[in-house]
């Protein structure tokens, strides 16, 4: 037997699993500091539900993966985390609104893989539901920005309503029934091209007349050009006031309006966002969002009732980002290693005491040399040894040697614990 993972997933060794622990962390943080609550659910969910009209739609099914139960009941693996936050306000309809959760867990498509984007993927979402409000759909985008800030990645968030740009498209001559491809289509601008996207549209007979001036007002070059033109081709379009209350309400140079933005799913009914890399390493989106203001109360038999905003964090594709970005990668969680000097039993009570205080501390425990032990310390990037040995008992003083600096100092046990937990 040929021993090896299924195509499409991975496994993660300490050193990538602690970066990627590190950015769930910046995430989780920011998800609480906007007033997002944790909620857990299911991986696996009924192929009813995730097949229902108001889920993911066609596209997004035929990367379902799907299985039956001992009792032959259809199942699925869920494909995001939005559809079962709408199974369970479905569940929950006495809910207290604004409803706001954050769910951090595993996906799976059964799609192309490439670098960013495999079959089994961690999704960080967060969702605002009960808010018919641009101010819902603005929270969600500050919170993006703020996250990829902290975590120091330089991006740029496109925003724009799939209601606006079915206004236009109807406007423009494209027929009802002809909409859902030709916004399709046209979200491909950046990736194909204006002559892919007019070659797409003449392929699947849509009308690209009137498509040509949406395409040219995508291109312009400010965010407030961009809303002026509109405005002269369209007039006052509501949705376009939305776009405007978010870009005011969002005052930074890294949020673009793009009026060709669609995402493609179809359960989007109004704004619409995607985050994506300034220097292109990585061309898939890192975080996306947008309004689904009907999925919900679908599944509840009441559409009007549970307006709801989400934003969706990559985990996939913001670590593999980071890992171009960082030379050196943290090999381990451990700060501090104790070096014992025939001291065992004296070693580990002092370990244990660091340890007691919040230090994360590790010792030796294959009675090696001083030397085998400094060379396992440094190959695993470990900052901090401390050497206890029968002297140092003795005169209550502790060796601390900085790993980084060479750097050797003998100090009390009280002024050891203090620097360990300032470093």
């Amino acid at each position: 037997m040929e021993i090896m993972q299924p195509k499409g997933v991975r496994d993660f060794p300490p050193q990538e699993k602690i970066l990627r622990d590190r950015v769930v962390v910046v995430i989780r943080d920011h998800f609480e500091r906007y007033g997002f609550n944790p909620l857990e659910t299911p991986i696996i969910e009924r192929y009813e539900t995730l097949s229902a009209k108001y889920a993911g739609g066609a596209e997004i099914l035929k990367e379902t993966f799907m299985f039956t139960d001992q009792g032959e009941r259809e199942l699925g693996l869920r494909y995001d985390l939005t559809v079962p936050l709408a199974r369970f306000v479905a569940m929950n309809p006495n809910v207290k609104l604004p409803f706001k959760r954050y769910e951090i867990g595993r996906a799976y498509r059964d799609g192309p893989i490439k670098l960013g984007r495999y079959r089994e993927f961690y999704q960080c979402d967060g969702d605002i539901v009960g808010v018919n409000s641009a101010a819902a759909d603005a929270q969600c985008i500050q919170l993006v920005l703020s996250v990829f800030k902290d975590i120091g990645m330089t991006v740029h968030t496109d925003v724009n309503s799939v209601a606006l740009l079915k206004l236009m498209l109807a406007h423009d001559g494209v027929p009802a029934d002809k909409l859902p491809q030709a916004m399709l289509v046209i979200d491909k601008l950046k990736k194909i091209g204006e002559e892919g996207v007019m070659a797409e549209l003449e392929a699947a007979g849509i009308p690209g007349a009137g498509v040509g001036r949406i395409i040219a007002i995508a291109q312009l070059g400010t965010n407030e050009e961009k809303v002026s033109a509109i405005k002269d081709a369209y007039g006052t379009v509501p949705e376009l006031e939305r776009i405007e209350s978010i870009l005011s309400l969002v005052p930074d140079k890294r949020l673009v309006f793009d009026p060709a933005l669609s995402r493609g799913l179809s359960y989007y009914t109004g704004v619409v966002f995607e985050t994506y890399l300034d220097d292109g390493s990585i061309t898939s989106s890192i975080s996306a969002g947008g309004r689904y203001d009907r999925m919900i109360g679908e599944f509840i038999g009441r559409p009007d009732d549970f307006p709801a905003v989400g934003v969706s964090f990559g985990l996939e594709p913001i670590t593999e980002a980071l890992k171009m970005l960082q030379k050196e990668q943290p090999k381990t969680v451990v700060h501090v290693y104790i070096i014992p000097i025939k001291t065992p039993l004296e070693s580990n009570q002092v370990c244990q005491e660091l340890r007691d205080c919040g230090i994360n501390a590790d010792v030796d425990i294959m009675e090696r040399g001083i030397s085998k032990n400094l060379d396992y310390a440094n190959a695993m990037g470990i900052p901090y040894v401390v050497f206890v040995g029968k002297k140092e008992l003795d005169q209550g003083m502790y060796k601390l040697k900085d790993m980084r600096s060479g750097e050797e100092s003998l100090l009390p046990k009280s002024d050891l614990i203090g620097k360990l937990r300032a470093a």
